[in-house]
């Protein structure tokens, strides 16, 4: 019986490897069952076995790995330390190598970045991208603020605005590193790219909460002239 469960969990597991390279070749709406079966070298009721559809493999195969975010979150909840800042900037450099050097977070982040058509059978996986990123929002205002108490950020800091900045910036150079990986070489620049954000919130007068509250009078005075 104990074997018997183990090699299920391989077969399963095998349809699943497969199912990275497939999608990852054809597209998620145009990868059949069966060429799925035909690359993992099992029958299709092998996958009907293990997986009630297309969807359902999907699911699973997403299951699989933790979404940087998500690694992100989990890292970033012990910032609150000596030196929060220099905490961050591990966190974030350690964050985009991940994704660059393991093949199979890579393999599945490129199939939901850009293989994937955003339909109804997505709804779990955005969910879970948008709940991690809600939570990675309100970790690295926490983050921030400490590095603001520790004097390593200016104290005038717009919190709000500059984990939001962060944020963006982190996910847009790792999808720009999924589409075109020889642009932007995330193992290697991973070091010079997180130096810079963090050199747009140590000097960027845009980040500080008066230069906002200084636009949103302009705006108010334009709109009264």
């Amino acid at each position: 019986m104990r074997r018997t469960k183990e090699a299920s969990w391989e077969t399963r597991n095998q349809i699943l490897d497969a199912a990275e390279h497939v999608f990852l070749e054809r597209g998620v709406a145009a990868t059949t069952l069966a060429q799925v079966a035909s690359s993992a070298h099992v029958s299709r009721g092998a996958i009907y076995w293990h997986f009630e559809n297309k969807s359902d493999l999907f699911s699973s195969m997403v299951e699989r790995i933790m979404l940087p975010t998500e690694s992100f979150v989990a890292s970033i909840e012990r910032v609150c330390e000596s030196d929060p800042l220099g905490r961050m900037r591990a966190v974030l450099i350690a964050s985009l190598r991940d994704a660059a050097c393991n093949p199979r977070t890579w393999r599945v982040l490129n199939v939901i970045f850009t293989k994937c058509e955003l339909t109804d059978d997505s709804g779990a996986m955005l969910l879970r991208c948008r709940t991690a990123a809600v939570e990675l929002r309100a970790r690295l205002k926490v983050a921030l603020h400490e590095a603001m108490l520790k004097g390593q950020l200016p104290s005038a800091l717009d919190v709000e605005y500059a984990s939001t900045l962060l944020q963006a910036l982190w996910a847009g150079v790792l999808r720009e590193s999924l589409l075109d990986s020889s642009v932007i070489e995330l193992d290697r620049d991973a070091e010079r790219i997180v130096e810079t954000w963090l050199d747009v919130l140590r000097h960027s007068h845009a980040c500080l909460t008066a230069w906002h509250a200084l636009r949103q009078d302009v705006a108010a005075h334009l709109s009264h002239a």
